[in-house]
């Protein structure tokens, strides 16, 4: 299970990181870079850390060797990342400017770290990613992306990462740098528009020296616009699902029979609400047993009593005793059909809002080694819920240069195609372009225990 617990310790991190900004500025940003191996992913977030005068004095001095500063060691703190010079896990960063706070996830380029981008990417706000200008023919207008910069793009807008920015980095490097940006920017406006990716910015930067990073270089390759920290301050939050209804996987029952109070449950429910609001009075419906509650009590992560919202943590008692473990899920009850005429006998029946499914078509972004086939077993992760999956039909196959599907036996590793899926269990999943938490799984094989895939419903 280490490669399982990984994952979800560092979805765990990118959860605490933003919980700390929560409590006092709603409007913190985080956005992650991605890209290629060596796009300068880390020395751009070096570069905003020092600009923006987020690195001590000390700190700074501990990553300059012989005068120089190597920035890229600010975020690269395994001992395995400073030594082959690549990242390798997510290292998120914090840093704050007179208008906003930000949380930053710098995610490895590597196809084989592909997995620990799709963790970092499924909690951001935004994500920047970069691209090379000295690896590309940047001399041809026709130029072609890297198979990286197009894949880490493509799982950004999958994963609905609200905001994405293409940053053309090492300009500096070439021998004319508007030329360069020019072509550059025209391939990448051309593939976002194929793949239906909207794009916030497109903006030149030199991350070693600093140039549209934090401040503008005016006129510099040709750009006239704001530096990429000024694209940054002015992004949006991710909406959350508030206005949806009532969906609340359990992560945690605490227990306090003790309590002589015999109005509600005895137990708290704890978890992070996936979608609507946790409110006192709401009638919900515990999946799978189908029981039907009401709400007695709501707590925020503080214990204060009041209404908690999508995104948020809330503890969560009901009006009676009711059998509910880690990994059920608190939905809203059933609602009443229209109403029968006088002439028909058979009464509607009650509609879930959030219906329960054993068959599921979803996009799978694969990153096990091991590829996958029809008819192989896996578990499958929804909420805090682990239930048996297998594989029943691959539909396609995404071609990442050409956009087409692609008619294909299995998935590769970091291949990204679309799944038919049979569950041994029924669960709450909804369409991931509706609902986050509800539409998306993570695929874990059950010989290695590794993380082989994640799942984003249909």
């Amino acid at each position: 299970m280490t490669e399982t617990i990984n994952s979800v310790a560092a979805s765990a991190t990118a959860s605490s990181a933003a919980g700390q900004f929560d409590a006092d500025n709603s409007n913190a940003l985080r956005f992650i870079t991605c890209g290629s191996v060596d796009d300068g992913k880390s020395t751009l977030i070096g570069r905003l850390l020092v600009d923006t005068r987020a690195v001590l004095q000390d700190q700074l001095a501990g990553v300059t060797k012989s005068g120089e500063t190597d920035l890229a060691l600010l975020t690269d703190g395994l001992a395995a990342e400073r030594e082959q010079g690549i990242t390798i896990d997510v290292a998120y960063r914090y840093f704050a400017t007179e208008s906003r706070k930000f949380i930053i996830g710098d995610a490895p380029g590597h196809e084989q770290y592909t997995r620990n981008m799709v963790t970092a990417a499924s909690s951001a706000d935004a994500a920047v990613v970069l691209v090379d200008a000295t690896k590309l023919d940047w001399k041809n207008a026709d130029l072609e992306l890297l198979p990286q910069t197009r894949r880490h793009s493509l799982l950004a807008h999958l994963l609905r990462v609200n905001s994405l920015i293409f940053a053309v980095n090492k300009l500096d490097a070439v021998q004319d740098p508007a030329l360069a940006f020019a072509h550059i920017s025209a391939a990448l406006q051309k593939f976002a528009a194929s793949a239906d990716i909207k794009v916030k910015a497109t903006v030149p930067v030199s991350a070693l020296k600093g140039f549209n990073v934090v401040n503008t270089e005016a006129g510099w390759a040709g750009y006239n616009g704001p530096s990429l920290l000024q694209v940054l301050e002015q992004l949006p939050n991710t909406p959350t699902d508030s206005a949806l209804a009532l969906a609340f996987p359990v992560q945690w029952v605490e227990k306090f029979s003790s309590s002589a109070d015999t109005s509600q449950g005895r137990r708290v429910f704890w978890g992070r609400v996936a979608t609507g609001v946790a409110q006192v009075g709401a009638q919900v419906q515990i999946l799978p047993s189908g029981q039907l509650a009401t709400v007695a009590q709501v707590i925020d992560h503080a214990r204060a009593p009041k209404d908690v919202h999508a995104g948020l943590s809330a503890g969560i008692t009901l009006d009676r005793e009711v059998d509910v473990s880690r990994g059920d899920w608190i939905v809203a009850a059933p609602v009443a059909a229209a109403a029968a005429a006088e002439d028909d006998f058979d009464a509607p029946a009650a509609v879930s809002p959030w219906p329960s499914t054993r068959e599921i078509t979803a996009t799978v972004a694969w990153m096990d080694n091991e590829p996958l086939v029809p008819g192989r077993v896996y578990w499958a992760l929804h909420g805090h819920r682990w239930v048996k999956a297998k594989a029943r039909r691959l539909v396609h196959r995404l071609n990442i240069n050409t956009l087409g599907e692609e008619q294909s036996q299995q998935l590769e590793a970091n291949a990204i195609g679309q799944v038919e899926l049979v569950l041994q269990e029924a669960i709450p999943a909804a369409p991931f372009t509706q609902a986050r938490q509800l539409g998306a799984m993570i695929l874990v094989d059950t010989a290695s225990n590794a993380t082989a895939g994640a799942v984003l419903v249909h």
